[in-house]
């Protein structure tokens, strides 16, 4: 291994590198979607107005300007989504199905949202579980593209970001998490995963790593 790579705090590699969004889909990003359906309004404001307005000011502008320049500078733009593979769900994990998340193949809820929309064949990987490392192929897929460094945003900071960390970590990717690009439902959520993740992961708020990609080309 080379000497760079013994630190957490390494610059990007373009060549080596890729941008995950994390279930930032109609099912869950958006009041209309799947997740809330039923839900009163007022409750919904009341429970996850902060959640929305977050999403809505601070971290979807971001994801925006995260896309923009990695794909600009050649960065893989990656995207996963909680999406059954079958219509009933039947193939969901035990915990989603205890949960009662299930969002049908092909569905609205399980489209990504139109303001960070994938753009030409950027890959879009359905999974039905927290981490995007047990319900889908990504490893194969990450290491036939060559990529290294794996840069993380996207919902739910404490859940499945969090996640998708703990277990690109262990599996041998140096991890860039961008907090100001991820929500979760309140503040002190959010910023307690940070500091439990702190030790898998360098973060780097989105105005950061733009300045730290343009530098490297």
């Amino acid at each position: 291994m080379m000497t760079d790579q013994l630190s957490r705090d390494v610059p990007l590699r373009p060549t080596e590198a890729a941008l995950l969004f994390i279930d930032v889909q109609n099912f869950s990003a958006t009041p209309e979607g799947g997740e809330w359906k039923g839900m009163d309004p007022a409750a919904l404001e009341s429970e996850c107005g902060y959640y929305f307005d977050r999403l809505r000011t601070v971290a979807v502008p971001n994801m925006q300007k995260l896309a923009a320049a990695c794909r600009h500078a050649g960065i893989e733009v990656l995207y996963t989504v909680i999406e059954s593979l079958t219509l009933d769900g039947r193939d969901r994990s035990l915990d989603y199905k205890i949960t009662g998340f299930n969002v049908p193949k092909g569905s609205w809820d399980a489209r990504v949202i139109d303001e960070i929309a994938p753009q030409g064949d950027e890959i879009v990987l359905p999974k039905t579980s927290s981490s995007v490392f047990i319900s889908t192929n990504i490893d194969y897929l990450l290491r036939n593209l060559g990529v290294r460094y794996l840069v993380l945003c996207g919902m739910l900071t404490d859940q499945c970001v969090e996640s998708a960390v703990r277990d690109a970590c262990d599996l041998g990717y140096l991890v860039t998490l961008v907090p100001d690009a991820c929500a979760t439902m309140d503040q002190a959520r959010h910023d307690n995963t940070l500091k439990a993740i702190k030790g898998y992961c360098r973060q780097r708020n989105t105005d950061e790593l733009i300045a730290e990609i343009k530098g490297l080309r």
